[in-house]
C-alpha cells in the first residue's frame, strides 16, 4: 500500500528532525524550510496532510495557509499548525484560516502520531463521500442522458422532495438520503431507446409500455447495492409512477401501499415536468400546473402531501428560480462538493 504524503515545513532544522523521527516509519515525508517553498511543494507532491510552523521568515505560516484556502486546487488538504505560540488568539486565527488542529511546542510524538493519523483518517473518508456523491450525480444524469429533458430536471425534483419530505417530518438525515435517492428516479431510463425518449409525438401503445418498463429497470440496477440511500433510491425508481387510486404502473398499488418515499417524488416529479418545456409539449402555466396537481389528489396523488405541497408552495417556487438560474455543470459541482447546501 503506499504511504500516504506528509508535507513539514518549519524554519526549524531540528524540529523538522523531530518530525522525520516521529513520522517516516509510517508517511512519506517531504520537508521544506519556508513558505514560498511549501507552495512550491504543495503543486509538486500534492501532499495529503500539511503540517506547518507559524512563525517563518518571509511568509509566514498563517499566509502559507490563507494562499492554500483561496484555491480550488488545494484547499481540501487538511492543515496543522505546529507552533510555540500559546495565546488562544494565534490558535482562533488558524481555525479562522481553516486549519484542522493545532498542536503546540515541545511536540511530543504520541500527540503528533495520533493527530495525523486522525486527520488523515477523517480526509480519507471525506474523499470516499465525495466519490460517493459523484456517482449518484452520474447515475442521475444518466438516466437523462438520452432524453430531452434538462438535466436540471433531476436537481429541481430531488431539492422539492427533500422539501416536502421535511415538511411533513421526516428528520434531517432522512431528507438527506431523500434528496440523493430522488436524484435517481429516473435512473431506469438509461435502459429505454433514444427512439422512444425523444419523440416530438405521443408514443403509441407499444412504445408506451417500453416506456413504462424504466422503473423496473432502475429498480434492478439501484437495488443491486445494500446501502440505506440505494435501497430507498431503488424503492422510489420501482414506485413514483404509481397512483394513489391504483392506476399507476408497474404494480397498480394503492394508497398507503405505495410508499410514502414515492408518494412524495411522484407530486415533485409531476410539478417539475408540467412546469418545463419537453420534445412534445410547452411548458404549462404555473397556474395550470398547480391547479393540475391540486385535482390530482386523491386520485394520482395522496391528498395530505398535496396539502403539505401547497402550504410548502413559496418554498418550492423559490427552489424552482433558483435552479433554473444554474447551468448544470455547477449544480453537478456543487453537489459533489457537499449535500445540496441551498438549504
Amino acid at each position: 500500500m503506499q504511504k500516504e504524503t506528509i508535507l513539514c515545513v518549519d524554519d526549524d532544522p531540528i524540529q523538522l528532525g523531530l518530525l522525520r523521527d516521529t513520522l517516516q516509519k509510517d508517511y512519506k515525508l517531504v520537508f521544506t524550510s519556508n513558505g514560498a517553498e511549501a507552495l512550491v511543494a504543495v503543486q509538486k507532491h500534492k501532499p495529503d496532510l500539511i503540517l506547518l510552523d507559524i512563525q517563518m521568515p518571509d511568509m509566514n505560516g498563517f499566509q502559507v495557509a490563507q494562499k492554500l484556502k483561496a484555491d480550488p486546487k488545494t484547499v481540501h488538504i487538511p492543515i496543522i499548525f505546529i507552533s510555540s505560540l500559546i495565546e488562544e488568539l494565534y490558535e482562533n486565527r488558524g481555525f479562522d484560516l481553516g486549519c484542522v488542529d493545532y498542536i503546540t511546542k515541545p511536540i511530543f510524538p504520541r500527540i503528533v502520531r495520533a493527530r495525523v493519523r486522525t486527520h488523515l483518517s477523517l480526509a480519507r473518508t471525506s474523499r470516499l463521500e465525495a466519490s460517493y456523491r459523484e456517482t449518484i450525480c452520474m447515475l442521475g444524469i444518466a438516466g437523462h442522458y438520452n432524453d430531452n429533458n434538462t438535466e436540471a430536471h433531476i436537481w429541481r425534483v430531488a431539492a422539492y422532495s427533500h422539501l416536502l419530505a421535511q415538511a411533513i417530518g421526516w428528520n434531517e438525515d432522512r431528507t438527506k438520503l431523500m434528496e440523493m435517492a430522488a436524484l435517481m428516479h429516473d435512473t431506469g431510463k438509461m435502459g429505454i431507446s433514444d427512439m422512444i425518449l425523444q419523440k416530438p409525438d405521443k408514443l403509441t401503445a407499444k412504445e408506451w409500455d417500453i416506456m413504462k418498463q424504466h422503473s423496473r429497470i432502475g429498480y434492478d440496477i439501484l437495488s443491486k447495492i445494500s446501502t440505506p440511500l440505494f435501497q430507498l433510491a431503488a424503492e422510489i425508481a420501482l414506485n413514483h409512477h404509481e397512483k394513489w387510486d391504483g392506476s399507476g404502473y408497474p404494480n397498480g398499488l394503492a394508497g398507503e401501499s405505495i410508499p410514502e418515499s414515492a408518494r412524495i417524488v411522484a407530486i415533485a416529479d409531476v410539478f417539475d415536468a408540467l412546469s418545463m418545456s419537453l420534445c412534445y409539449k410547452e411548458a404549462w402555466s404555473m397556474e395550470s400546473t398547480l391547479l393540475t396537481i391540486q385535482e390530482s389528489a386523491g386520485s394520482h396523488f395522496d391528498k395530505k402531501l398535496v396539502t403539505a405541497f401547497m402550504d410548502i408552495l413559496p418554498q418550492i417556487l423559490a427552489i424552482k428560480t433558483e435552479w433554473d438560474n444554474r447551468s448544470p455543470p455547477e449544480s453537478f459541482a456543487m453537489m459533489s462538493y457537499s449535500v445540496f447546501n441551498h438549504h
